[in-house]
């Protein structure tokens, strides 16, 4: 029997792996961003404390942090108000010096920054986020999601959701 391309994608047609793990992915990515900016905050911090040992190591490897530090160091000088409201604008892409400035980073180092922006939160230099806070059920499910993905998947998830933040230095 002669096998050519197209035998062997009609005797796998049933089946795309990859199309699967795409769509978990921007299912995943999709309902994130209709999250509201709180929850979106919520899931990168619960994401990040309770996920984050296995994301610092590819974040932070290819990352070019450096480039993230005058930001996280602007950060730390706010006050806890100005503190959430630069989270707050990253999330809902407002357009501020902080955001533009965001915007510039490479994807890697965006989650990088948001990796070290949760310790300084753990460290008591950024405002952390209230022992008493609840994600909304969509929240709730979006980020039950992200812990069912397999590591390349979360890492793919959390950098789409980091890089499509902030506001492009360049858009009117």
């Amino acid at each position: 029997m002669t096998f050519s391309t197209d035998s062997i994608q009609n005797r796998f047609s049933n089946f795309n792996y990859d199309t699967q793990l795409v769509d978990a992915v921007n299912s995943t990515v999709g309902v994130f961003k209709s999250l509201s900016v709180d929850d979106q905050l919520g899931v990168l911090w619960f994401v990040y404390t309770e996920m984050g040992r296995s994301i610092t190591p590819a974040a932070t490897g290819a990352a070019r942090l450096q480039l993230a530090f005058g930001l996280l160091s602007q950060i730390k000088q706010m006050s806890a108000e100005e503190q959430l409201q630069v989270m707050r604008d990253l999330a809902g892409k407002n357009n501020t010096q902080v955001s533009r400035a965001y915007s510039i980073l490479s994807a890697n180092t965006k989650l990088a920054f948001w990796y070290e922006l949760s310790e300084l939160m753990v460290k008591g230099f950024v405002v952390l986020m209230p022992s008493n806070y609840q994600l909304s059920r969509d929240g709730s499910q979006v980020l039950e999601s992200i812990k069912g993905l397999d590591f390349g998947q979360q890492i793919t998830v959390l950098r789409k959701v980091v890089t499509d933040m902030g506001v492009d230095p360049l858009a009117d």
